[in-house]
């Protein structure tokens, strides 16, 4: 073969071996989406995805993590026990309003804004203020709870929000405890979600902590309208301590670890 025929046929080769790599030069990659959306939330799970679908093999992102709420102060269990209990009652068919969760932090000292309302479904938080104990529950820190008329301490666990009325306190929330011997008293016991003015921040200049209630869950005069608003008729309410008692009688946290 003649070197001009050889340098004719390396060329052709070259020449095909370009073509056939030609699409792959022009491609694009299409990075993956943060995954940052909730878009279910049922009986059984709660399920986060991008816009453009999940990715497999993917790393899940928690509601508490991407919502950032361990900087806010809300525990991990208490955030955790709260969406169990939550699934129960939905399971359950006791909850009419699936969007709200509202879950109090009786971990946290009374000075600190223990009070977080979520919604589930639009991905934030909406509400985070003070709330108070009873005040045989303790001063600062709630730590004793009891289901017993005239007791004047809070009762702990689930309770599904009822409808609004005007009371003693003006507008106020009845609140249906789901836990036999732990809260199924607090319809009987008039525990019920309203205003107080000891409850606000020049309270905790003074004493260190904010007022205390007969054991309902009382929160500012500024907000308290939108907040009943916002959970009455049929949401999840969970009053969480890291009582071990509580945590090992309760039916929402049997068996929880």
């Amino acid at each position: 073969m003649s070197k001009s025929l050889k340098k004719f046929s390396v060329f052709i080769s070259s020449f095909f071996i370009f073509l056939i790599h030609l699409p792959f030069v022009f491609a694009k990659t299409i990075p993956h989406k943060n995954l940052t959306s909730p878009v279910s939330i049922g009986a059984s799970k709660v399920t986060y995805s991008t816009h453009d679908g999940e990715v497999p093999n993917s790393n899940k992102v928690s509601a508490y993590d991407s919502l950032q709420l361990n900087t806010m102060g809300l525990s991990k269990q208490a955030f955790d026990y709260a969406i169990r209990g939550f699934k129960s009652l939905l399971a359950m068919g006791k909850l009419n309003n699936d969007s709200i969760i509202s879950i109090v932090d009786f971990s946290l000292s009374s000075a600190k804004k223990r009070l977080f309302v979520i919604d589930l479904k639009n991905y934030k938080v909406l509400y985070n203020t003070y709330v108070a104990h009873g005040r045989n529950s303790g001063a600062e820190f709630a730590e004793q709870f009891s289901n017993n008329p005239r007791s004047n301490k809070s009762s702990l666990g689930f309770y599904v929000t009822g409808n609004t009325y005007d009371g003693e306190h003006g507008y106020s929330l009845h609140l249906e405890g789901e836990e036999k011997g732990i809260n199924d008293n607090a319809y009987k016991r008039a525990i019920v979600m309203h205003c107080a003015d000891y409850v606000n921040e020049r309270y905790i200049e003074s004493k260190g902590y904010i007022g205390r209630s007969l054991g309902c869950p009382a929160i500012p005069k500024q907000v308290y309208k939108p907040i009943i608003n916002e959970i009455k008729d049929g949401s999840c309410l969970f009053l969480y301590s890291p009582n071990q008692d509580y945590i090992s009688h309760s039916i929402f946290l049997k068996n929880a670890s």
